[in-house]
């Protein structure tokens, strides 16, 4: 991306993005292109013509071209495994828990052909793909099925509830360490809650919060939340919250965030709910131990209602263990629950998703839900009735409470396969699927002869969808409210190093920021109304490949003021041409032939690793645009920074608009970045009409406008007026009564009036019907 050079100051044209014309002296051409390129050869390049700085204004120019050599990325899909050793049994309601060190943990659940209950702990060794019987000690609870296995402090795994063989429902909590294989159980005070099984369970600052399931004979739905502090060990009250179980809670942003799952009516449910947190004493302090009891009452006070029985401990069944009932195993009837939970505190809202493009409907296929970085995660599995063709892997900003498909099913499940259970690392970047395949010939059989049903994994790394992790999750932000495209993106400042280092950068010596080097970018000197951002300039050839310095007479931006020192430990080349020693470089001027914006945006992620920093002084904004952060993408591959990488897709992936998508689209392809690439490609195809009539498609280079045209399949046209009307209601028809819908590739077609319908052929991909 240097610009081209010449013995005089040759001039490019102007980029995609607008801009004037610039002018400067830039460095080899063929050195900067190669990804291979040595050091050495680089060096060689820049200390050929000493003579240069004499001749100039002592200002080296960094070279900045894409590494067009660099092999470009396939497109991703994940890797199904067969696993090796002692398989589980076909388990149903058994807890699967990543536990860290490459290994996963399977406890309890039961035999789907013999209705055995086990309470058996496997563990699966990702690295050698290897089952094995976990032997166990200490107070070993009793079996059970339907609970919960939370991570806690990276070496033990918190039981909670369940429901035993005699269809009894437990409120027991069990620790099992990791490091030595003992059970133990801890004495707990407080209102024990209510037994359940299919309930959720989430970890929170040393607090167990524990949301819903069922319980009673008649499989009672509750409707509460309440949870154990792990310090003191103590229970809270129960309050109301809503009823679900086979439900999924997370807790972000000061929220506990519950979607999915089923309701008291029995309906798999497709809205959002949560609970404020923050500002309620409930919540943030210790519970007061002893109390009060789970109805909400003095322990003195006269209940209008009976009082019910604490059970008997049950009896040990044939697999020699019981439930674990040191600590009572309460059950009162349904009414007594309904009636005195008092409501939670704290605002608790809801949000029903009625329909859209890229909403889930929780009716068809098999869904798993986990949580990744503020953003929940909806798989949607090949089932009996719906093919991988038609499953999808979805995301829902719980920030901005928007839909986005990240990928279709068959860039990920391979046919043929069920899957069963889901568990993520405690980052937040993979995620596995536990399953087993459905061709009758590749069903791996037990010593018993029957099926099994965790014989197959797949991992699914998540930072190939732009996930930051919950490490470098950015802090959410308080409003639901998406900001529009072209809205000063604000959100709280860096903490800590960052934070401190960002008060220093871009401040002149003078004022004694001990700011000590100068980066200049391309010049201001343009309309900021006419541009959009990064235009990331190809070089041309160079009748003059030597010159690495930058000509007297050449406009560039103001300069940058920042620190020698942190540039050197932040950035990986700029250390390896400084430790060069090359006298030419310690001008301490450097010129990178980039939009002033985003070089300020580069520098400024240099000293804070960040790209959305918020506002600085009155004229000057470090909030990257889109199209900043689309260059900044491109200068992370240039320059093989990883994490600023993956931060850019992030947000780019998450704030894909219609200004943007062709400037996204067309720097994802320079960063090699084949699934951002594709994912704009698509949302270009899905709003062609508004697309082709932004100022950034209509400056993309010719190629690139015949390449992005030619990214609509073979059979595509564009369609609108009344044929758009028929086609949807077409489209509509072709849902049955029952919800379940047939293999389609054409239905992609949103409120716009000119749309790119794919081809009509369908592939049942192996379709079965039930």
């Amino acid at each position: 991306m240097a610009l081209p050079s010449t013995p005089g100051a040759s001039v490019t044209g102007p980029s995609i993005f607008g801009g004037p014309p610039q002018a400067a002296h830039a460095s080899n051409s063929n050195a900067a292109n190669s990804s291979h390129a040595s050091f050495s050869s680089l060096t060689s390049t820049l200390t050929a013509t000493p003579a240069s700085a004499a001749s100039s204004n002592n200002t080296y120019i960094m070279p900045n071209s894409p590494l067009k050599n660099r092999a470009p990325m396939d497109g991703y899909r994940p890797k199904v495994t067969r696993t090796l050793g002692q398989r589980t049994a076909c388990l149903v309601n058994a807890s699967v828990t990543y536990c860290g060190n490459n290994q996963i943990y399977v406890f309890g659940g039961f035999d789907q052909y013999t209705d055995e209950v086990y309470n058996h702990v496997l563990r699966l060794d990702l690295v050698s793909h290897q089952w094995s019987l976990v032997d166990n000690y200490g107070d070993i609870p009793g079996v059970r099925m339907g609970h919960t296995a939370t991570m806690y402090k990276g070496d033990k795994l918190l039981v909670f509830g369940g429901e035993n063989e005699h269809r009894t429902y437990l409120s027991d909590l069990i620790i099992f360490d990791l490091k030595t294989a003992h059970w133990t159980q801890p004495q707990v005070t407080g209102p024990i809650p209510k037994g359940r099984a299919r309930h959720a369970a989430v970890l929170h600052e040393d607090k167990l919060f524990i949301v819903g399931g069922i319980t009673g004979h008649d499989n009672y739905v509750l409707d509460d939340i309440c949870y154990l502090d792990l310090k003191t060990f103590t229970w809270s009250r129960a309050w109301r919250f809503v009823g679900r179980f086979d439900h999924s809670a997370y807790i972000w942003g000061d929220r506990v965030w519950v979607f999915g799952g089923l309701s008291e009516d029995m309906d798999k449910v497709n809205d959002l709910w949560w609970l404020d947190l923050k500002g309620s004493p409930a919540f943030e302090s210790p519970p007061q131990i002893g109390s009060l009891d789970r109805s909400g009452m003095p322990r003195n006070a006269t209940s209008p209602r009976p009082s019910y029985p604490v059970p008997q401990s049950p009896v040990v069944g044939s697999s020699g263990y019981a439930a674990n009932s040191r600590t009572a195993q309460v059950n009162p009837p349904s009414f007594h629950l309904k009636t005195y939970a008092p409501p939670a505190p704290g605002a608790i809202s809801s949000l029903r998703f009625v329909s859209g493009t890229n909403v889930p409907s929780q009716m068809q296929g098999v869904h798993f839900h986990v949580y990744s970085s503020g953003t929940l995660l909806d798989f949607v599995t090949p089932a009996a009735t719906i093919t991988s063709r038609e499953c999808s892997l979805l995301a829902l900003d719980l920030g901005a409470l928007r839909w986005q498909k990240l990928a279709e099913g068959r860039e990920i499940f391979k046919p043929g396969y069920r899957w069963h259970y889901c568990t993520m690392n405690d980052d937040g970047t993979k995620a596995w699927l536990l399953g087993c395949p459905t061709d009758p010939a590749a069903i791996d059989l037990g010593a018993n002869g029957l099926e099994e049903y965790l014989s197959d994994i797949m991992e699914i790394d998540l930072r190939r969808y732009g996930f930051l992790g919950n490490n470098h999750a950015p802090e959410p932000r308080t409003d639901l409210v998406r900001p529009s495209s072209r809205t000063r993106h604000v959100e709280q400042s860096s903490k800590g190093l960052g934070s401190d280092l960002a008060r220093l950068f871009n401040q002149p010596p003078e004022s004694g920021s001990g700011t000590d080097f100068v980066v200049t970018a391309l010049s201001r000197d343009y309309d900021d109304e006419e541009i959009m951002g990064s235009a990331l300039i190809h070089p041309s050839d160079s009748a003059d490949g030597d010159q690495t310095w930058l000509a007297p007479d050449v406009p560039t931006s103001p300069p940058i003021h920042v620190h020698r020192l942190i540039l050197q430990a932040r950035w990986p080349h700029f250390a390896r041409l400084w430790s060069s020693q090359m006298a030419e470089f310690h001008t301490k001027k450097m010129h990178i032939p980039e939009p002033y914006s985003v070089v300020k945006a580069f520098l400024y992620y240099l000293y804070t690793d960040r790209i959305d920093p918020g506002s600085a002084d009155d004229d000057d904004n470090l909030t990257a645009d889109l199209s900043d952060v689309a260059g900044l993408l491109v200068m992370s591959n240039i320059y093989n920074i990883p994490h600023l990488r993956l931060l850019c897709v992030n947000r780019l992936s998450k704030e894909l608009d219609v200004d943007h998508a062709c400037i996204i689209w067309y720097c994802a392809g320079l960063a090699s970045e084949e699934w951002l690439r594709k994912r704009a490609a698509g949302f270009c195809m899905t709003h062609w009409g508004r697309i082709v009539r932004t100022v950034g498609f209509q400056r993309l280079p010719r190629s690139a406008l015949v390449e992005l045209s030619q990214e609509i399949d073979m059979e595509g046209r564009v369609i609108g007026g009344d044929e758009l009307d028929m086609m949807v209601g077409g489209i509509d028809s072709r849902f049955s009564d029952n919800g379940s819908a047939v293999s389609r590739r054409k239905e992609s077609i949103s409120s716009n009036q000119t749309q790119m319908i794919e081809s009509e052929a369908d592939d049942d991909d192996g379709m079965e019907m039930s």
